[in-house]
């Protein structure tokens, strides 16, 4: 009999098979899809690569994924945007009237968004599980004692974090949700593509593609893992499917969960954020900036696009869609969905902005297998939720993904931490994590 079964071969499903395969355990990875790597996806049709999933590691100080990548040697790129913030890299700022900022109003811009950061710390620390990031921020916008215009802005810039940080609407994200937003040190994004980090670890183990789970069993036995075709038992199971799978109820467990993790599962949000590359003949935007970025109510639906020419090496820039509006943009046609970005775009450049060669969208909330992009504290939820998602249930079936790490949910390196979490529990013992890399061919 199969030791462990992992379902899933994302980041945390490899990183936890991997570990338990070095430890001598016999593993099985059950997954979906045609490929491995779940949310980290790279589209390589063009000729170049295109992160359609996960683009970044966020944060290199203390992140087990710098070690890793540069075990693997995986080419980088620093691409610092931080925690969608207003200031501290070259971002082209434009006013309400789409009028570039110079220098003093960037300044007084920055400033602004500083002093109601401070004053919403203070009022998020007194906030409960129950109230949203926009009563909090309401509560701190109005303690500046602006005038209405002035508060608007950084409303509306608060609007869009959240819709960039969670996937979320604002009203629906809890005031804490945020607590954990911290990038330490800088970002790089990967010209080589990301996927190359689960690809490489997959290595050597045994995958199994187009094995969608159905059913997960639990007895004193051990479990049993259902597919449409095809049953396994082990004794134990790893999950490691996305939280909105898990919402959905895709998978039946029997007997069902416990309050302990159900409870978890039907309070954290799951977002739903998407992105939109667009591939132009020739740049248009001003040269040395990061971010284009439209404030004000001028900024909706479309507020900030990111220069990611560095890895493709062509003028192409990367707006993003989320919460309802990213929902919205995934019932819509790609040449809808393409002509109102342009629209957008040409607000602020007029006729300069001409038609892009080559355009990629995503859709992670109608994607049956992800059901979403990443997880968020809602209202009503905390980050203990994360944690607790974890389990284990009676001792075998444990969870795994960015879902179930409160530290760093939503991020590549929280779910390849749980996947070594999930690892550590079944062996009871520590695993040293900088083993994950070894025996693996250098890229």
């Amino acid at each position: 009999m199969t030791d462990t079964i992992v379902v899933g071969a994302g980041i945390a499903g490899i990183t936890a098979a991997r570990l338990l395969r070095a430890a001598g355990h016999r593993v099985v990875v059950l997954e979906a899809r045609d490929r491995v790597g779940g949310r980290i996806w790279t589209d390589r049709t063009a000729g170049f690569c295109v992160d359609r999933g996960a683009s970044w590691i966020h944060g290199l100080t203390g992140n087990p994924l710098t070690t890793l990548v540069s075990a693997l040697g995986m080419e980088t790129r620093e691409f610092t945007v931080g925690s969608f913030q207003a200031g501290g890299r070259p971002i082209a700022d434009h006013d309400a009237s789409r009028r570039l900022l110079d220098d003093e109003a960037t300044r007084r811009w920055t400033t602004d968004v500083g002093t109601a950061d401070d004053l919403l710390r203070a009022t998020v620390a007194a906030s409960g599980d129950d109230e949203s990031y926009a009563t909090a921020a309401e509560r701190a916008l109005a303690a500046t004692g602006w005038e209405p215009e002035r508060a608007d802005r950084v409303r509306v810039f608060y609007r869009h974090r959240t819709e960039e940080q969670c996937g979320a609407e604002i009203e629906r994200v809890a005031a804490h949700a945020l607590d954990e937003d911290a990038v330490e040190g800088d970002e790089v994004i990967f010209p080589g593509g990301y996927d190359v980090l689960p690809r490489t670890l997959a290595e050597g183990l045994d995958v199994r593609p187009g094995k969608t789970v159905t059913a997960v069993t639990r007895s004193a036995a051990g479990v049993r893992v259902d597919t449409r075709d095809e049953s396994f038992e082990a004794a134990h199971v790893i999950v490691t499917v996305p939280l909105g799978v898990l919402k959905a109820g895709a998978i039946a467990f029997t007997p069902a969960l416990p309050d302990t993790v159900a409870g978890p599962i039907a309070r954290l949000g799951m977002g739903v954020f998407n992105k939109v590359f667009l591939q132009f003949p020739d740049r248009f935007w001003q040269d040395g900036v990061y971010a284009i970025r439209q404030h004000g109510e001028a900024g909706v639906p479309w507020h900030s696009w990111y220069d990611v020419s560095v890895v493709s090496g062509r003028p192409m820039l990367l707006t993003f869609a989320g919460g309802a509006w990213g929902r919205e943009i995934e019932q819509k046609t790609d040449e809808e969905v393409v002509s109102s970005v342009l629209g957008a775009l040409r607000e602020i450049y007029d006729d300069c902005v001409p038609d892009p060669v080559a355009h990629w969208i995503t859709r992670w909330g109608v994607d049956p297998l992800a059901l979403g992009s990443y997880s968020y504290v809602a209202v009503g939820s905390s980050h203990d939720d994360h944690d607790a998602l974890a389990g284990p249930v009676d001792g075998v079936l444990h969870f795994a993904g960015e879902a179930t790490w409160a530290r760093d949910p939503a991020t590549v390196h929280g779910a390849l931490l749980s996947g070594h979490r999930a690892a550590e529990r079944i062996l009871g013992s520590p695993i040293p994590l900088a083993g994950l890399a070894r025996g693996v061919v250098r890229s």
